[in-house]
């Protein structure tokens, strides 16, 4: 018996948690994929951030470390599933516990600590004397795909999946709250390594939309490494001035593009590029 557990059921209870994540992933990453990197339209070629396509070589190396990462996320959320069990964590089950209102704010608050805690460990990773042990295996990945957003060298993994025992220790959360923000995590995760910018115009320069990140944020952080850590918001960037001199102008860059792809011009500019 381990942990209260055989290892039979250990095994298969780590092979369930392996098998659900891994296929969120790729619904997550799968289909995203698929349209904007083999179907390869013209029409959508417009909204690349970086005109050109990464080598499958690089595709390759995401989907095996990602894997790799998955293996590691599941290992740790199959421990936390233990100290549920045993009464280690604060965990609750039954909804009556706690009201709707704490529920919705358990999810919010779950949010808004990892964008913060997401944004100091990455900002760490940077740092010259662990960089290249830690964080170099992610930036491989100078132009990433959806592939790109679990990435990691498995130090790193450690480090990304730390938020989840932290959060089941800290405070009262629902299997449900935790659901929800493991959905929106994986959504915005592959969005930001997605290469596409699809928010609109003026999207980041908006009294209320400037605070949210773009792809356009996140691909130039790949490109030009020591700028853009943040996650989900541009809270922590703005304030410390981390954002790239030009993060707006690429942004705007791109969706200028856009507007002009129809003239005849761009869509012979835009074929040349997908021939190559």
């Amino acid at each position: 018996m381990i942990f209260g557990l055989s290892l039979h059921d250990l095994v298969v209870k780590y092979g369930h948690t392996y098998g659900m994540i891994s296929l969120r992933y790729i619904l997550f990453a799968g289909p995203l994929f698929l349209v904007f990197y083999v179907w390869k339209k013209k029409d959508l070629f417009k909204f690349k951030i970086q005109q050109k396509f990464p080598e499958n070589k690089h595709i390759i190396r995401e989907i095996g470390y990602s894997l790799l990462s998955l293996s590691i996320f599941s290992l740790v959320a199959t421990l936390v599933f233990i100290a549920r069990k045993h009464g280690y964590t604060k965990m609750y089950i039954n909804f009556g516990d706690h009201s709707i209102g704490y529920f919705f704010f358990s999810v919010i608050a779950f949010i808004l600590i990892h964008d913060t805690y997401f944004y100091w460990t990455h900002r760490a990773m940077h740092w010259k004397r662990i960089y290249r042990y830690v964080h170099k295996v992610h930036h491989m990945s100078t132009d990433p795909t959806p592939w790109a957003a679990f990435a990691f060298h498995p130090l790193e993994a450690i480090v990304e999946v730390g938020i989840l025992p932290l959060m089941v220790f800290l405070i009262p959360i629902h299997p449900l709250a935790i659901l929800c923000w493991v959905l929106y995590q994986s959504g915005m995760n592959v969005l930001g390594h997605l290469g596409f910018e699809l928010f609109p115009s003026g999207f980041v320069g908006g009294t209320i939309t400037k605070w949210h990140n773009t792809s356009t944020h996140h691909n130039m952080h790949h490109k030009n490494v020591n700028c853009n850590y943040g996650l989900y918001y541009n809270f922590w960037d703005r304030i410390l001035g981390t954002n790239h001199a030009h993060y707006e102008d690429e942004f705007e860059k791109v969706k200028t593009r856009v507007k002009q792809a129809n003239e005849p011009e761009m869509e012979q500019e835009l074929t040349e590029s997908l021939a190559n």
